[in-house]
């Protein structure tokens, strides 16, 4: 059994797990700070994540696999790990992350979209000014109104253990041209709730939608459509400041 302590958007944690692969995972992360709390998943939890992988992969129409334990046990400490930080007002917004100038945005779509490569734009126009916070799973720290960095990166593993201010959360739909446009308080929460991890509890639910609603109130949303051309950044970033997003 593995023990140790990580730090996540200014949570400090406990990790018990059973693969070393687990402890590698969160390299970078680690802290010396006395745990809020422990996370040790259990074995029904690591068997109800492979179910819910072949639901998935079923209702995708793909052929069933046997993860091995270690990733299903990662997967399991970040349900586990997502689910508790909402009561320290943090919340999980699937999504890629990134900072100019010091200042945050996360741009969410569904998969397939074009969220990294968008955020790729930015890095290839506006060059050293940029930096990826997170390419996949950044936290949200709502009463700071802060994202920060997680181990959970994606496939090309863009990260960055660093918090900044979040001035704007906007959702990317693929189009000829790039227009950027503020969206309605039913569309920004229906962004959320689709790109954001859905307890099953009832009281975390309620703490989550809660975190909705002040996130809401307090960064702007957008509706992004653009290209995959590098003018889809500097419209991006053009609009973003027209629209006194103060980046």
């Amino acid at each position: 059994m593995e023990d140790f302590n990580i730090e996540l958007a200014g949570i400090p944690l406990k990790i018990k797990c059973r693969h070393i692969e687990n402890l590698e995972f969160f390299d970078g992360y680690y802290t010396d700070k006395i745990p809020e709390f422990t996370i040790e998943p259990t074995d029904e939890m690591i068997r109800s994540v492979q179910t819910d992988f072949d639901h998935m992969n079923a209702a995708e129409g793909q052929l069933i696999v046997n993860y091995a334990e270690s990733f299903l046990e990662n997967n399991a400490i970040h349900i586990l790990t997502v689910e508790k930080l909402l009561e320290y007002n943090v919340l999980m917004l699937h999504g890629s992350a990134l900072a100019i100038d010091g200042k945050g945005i996360i741009f969410t779509a569904k998969s397939g979209t074009g969220k990294s490569t968008h955020t790729r734009l930015w890095r290839e126009v506006f060059g050293s000014r940029v930096l990826m916070v997170n390419d996949d799973k950044p936290l949200i720290r709502v009463d700071e109104a802060k994202i920060y960095g997680t181990p959970w990166n994606g496939k090309h593993h863009l990260s960055c253990n660093i918090s900044v201010p979040l001035k704007a959360i906007v959702k990317l739909e693929r189009a000829t041209e790039n227009t950027v446009v503020p969206a309605s308080v039913k569309d920004a929460l229906t962004t959320m709730m689709k790109r954001g991890h859905i307890p099953a509890e009832q009281r975390q639910k309620t703490l989550l939608m809660d975190l909705y609603i002040r996130l809401i109130n307090s960064v702007p949303f957008y509706n992004l459509e653009c290209n995959m051309d590098p003018d889809a950044a500097r419209v991006a970033y053009n609009t973003l400041i027209a629209q006194n997003t103060k980046i």
